[in-house]
């Protein structure tokens, strides 16, 4: 037969073939295994479906027609198991294997490796081939553990978390398959509690341990370390793996004291503050995280005195700094490292510095004490825990339970006098001291007089005033306070002492 002819005989054949219902190119025929299309594979895949894997997954089941015969969406749950030990059908155990979270796949499960020839009564008829579209959703292992990354860390760490401590984090959370579930953010505040006390599901518990303050981490946690077979509520399914981004804001431990770095210590220091001094100092105060909610500095530190401005100022000598004055684009008389703020009569831009008594109860404890044993012109970071600072409730710009970080610069101390008086004397008071006061010898004391004979007192060192910025302010107060009826003239009646005020008190009460 020629070459053309029998060209023309096969093709013939092939058609009657199809017209007689004989398999046509393309049909497989019976399956022997279980066919798997990937249609969709993630990026990134870290991890794939093991024998012996617990896995969670979501499917569609149909038959060739299209038909449904079974959907864990219409249930409105996932299904969860183990893949490869047999609890599944043959055909679903070998078609998940090697997935991972996210991909998605089309599984053609012949009836061998389906129901066979026995089906599912009501439900999957005998022979039944059966077409699964799949995606999965969670992997995991009983031998798995906690898994971090450290995604950033601060250059600086004085300390990490341990078992006791108080901790303030920010949070997202979603599931392996990226499905959130809660987020801290959403909710404007920290997620704020102890580690290690029964507080946190047990993944977090330890996925916080070791972190330092402005650290973020990655932190995966498998089901029986996070709600295990129960899920919690809606928005954890049963035997979930959870993903947590956390940033520690702060922690702090009850027992904690006041953390103290130097920045700047002056060569020469005469006098250190104590108890009873008055201070005036600037200061910083920020979160842990950078927020500042206050401040006695007008502008950040450094403090350039702006030379284009072109100014021209002078300071007295005062704590280590002698004339101070504007020369072309530096000063003279200031070492390097001190700015124009240190000195306290300086002229400059900047806000009044803080003023207070230290031990008077007038600013938090933690603050107060971080003032003591400190020269003029030092500078030091103080690191506050909420118990020493605005405690449970916070303050305004302060968080409750927040830890708190000042730098603070002091300026200037002198020592104070007791809370409640503005005058006292370094020795006795004068026996005639109406008389002494009295400086015309009229029978009356005006203001005049008055404030004369007290600037007296102070220039020849028998006493002191309230420190303050305007003691003019200081002196009419007194005067006030001593005139009693207000006529602007104490009399021998009206002049009386505060001490002796105070003793008529204590013999009242006994």
């Amino acid at each position: 037969m020629a070459p053309g002819s029998r060209c023309c005989l096969l093709l013939l054949l092939l058609l009657l073939l199809g017209v007689l219902g004989a398999p046509a190119l393309g049909d497989p025929g019976p399956l022997e295994d279980v066919v798997i299309d990937r249609y969709y594979i993630p990026k990134i895949c870290l991890r794939e479906a093991q024998m012996g894997d617990f896995i969670r997954y979501h499917y569609n089941g149909t038959f060739k027609d299209g038909k449904k015969f079974d959907s864990s969406y219409d249930r409105g749950a996932t299904v969860a198991g183990v893949v490869g030990v047999g609890r599944l059908i043959t055909g679903m155990d070998r078609g998940l294997q090697g997935m991972c979270v996210n991909e998605r796949r089309h599984l053609i499960v012949p009836p061998h490796l389906g129901y066979g020839s026995i089906g599912v009564a009501g439900l999957i008829p005998p022979d039944a081939t059966l077409y699964f579209d799949v995606v999965m959703l969670d992997i995991w292992n009983k031998n798995d553990k906690l898994q971090i990354t450290t995604l950033s860390k601060p250059q600086h760490c004085n300390r990490t978390v341990e078992n006791s401590d108080f901790v303030r984090y920010h949070y997202n959370g979603t599931l392996l398959d990226g499905t959130p579930f809660d987020s801290s953010y959403s909710k404007g505040s920290t997620y704020d509690t102890y580690v290690g006390t029964g507080w946190l599901i047990k993944g977090m518990d330890q996925g916080l341990l070791g972190m330092c303050a402005g650290e973020k981490r990655s932190i995966i946690i498998p089901p029986f370390l996070a709600y295990g077979e129960k899920g919690y509520g809606t928005v954890i399914p049963p035997q979930a793996s959870l993903v947590f981004s956390v940033l520690l804001v702060d922690f702090h431990n009850p027992k904690d004291g006041i953390f103290l770095e130097h920045l700047e210590v002056p060569e020469t220091c005469k006098r250190r503050a104590v108890t009873g001094d008055f201070v005036r100092y600037h200061y910083n105060g920020t979160l842990m995280d950078g927020t500042l909610f206050d401040s006695r500095f007008k502008g950040h530190r450094g403090m350039d005195v702006a030379p284009w401005r072109g100014w021209n100022f002078t300071a007295r000598q005062d704590g280590g700094c002698g004339i101070l004055g504007w020369k072309g684009l530096g000063f003279q008389g200031c070492p390097a490292f001190l700015t124009c703020f240190l000195c306290a009569s300086c002229s400059h831009d900047y806000e009044k510095p803080q003023e207070v008594t230290l031990g008077a109860n007038k600013v938090i404890e933690g603050l107060n004490s971080g003032l003591l044993d400190m020269c003029a012109g030092e500078r030091r970071v103080l690191i506050v825990p909420p118990h020493l600072g605005h405690g449970e409730s916070g303050a305004r710009g302060v968080p409750g339970s927040a830890v708190l970080r000042f730098e603070v610069e002091l300026i200037s101390m002198e020592e104070g006098v007791p809370e409640g008086y503005l005058f006292i004397w370094h020795g006795e008071p004068p026996a005639n001291l109406y008389e002494q006061m009295d400086l015309n010898k009229d029978g009356g004391i005006p203001a005049e007089e008055f404030s004369t004979f007290i600037k007296t007192q102070v220039a020849e060192g028998k006493g002191r005033l309230m420190p303050s910025s305007d003691p003019e302010k200081v002196i009419a107060d007194m005067f006030q306070n001593q005139d009693r009826n207000q006529d602007g003239k104490i009399t021998p009646e009206e002049l009386k002492l505060k001490s002796d005020e105070d003793q008529e008190k204590i013999h009242e009460e006994l």
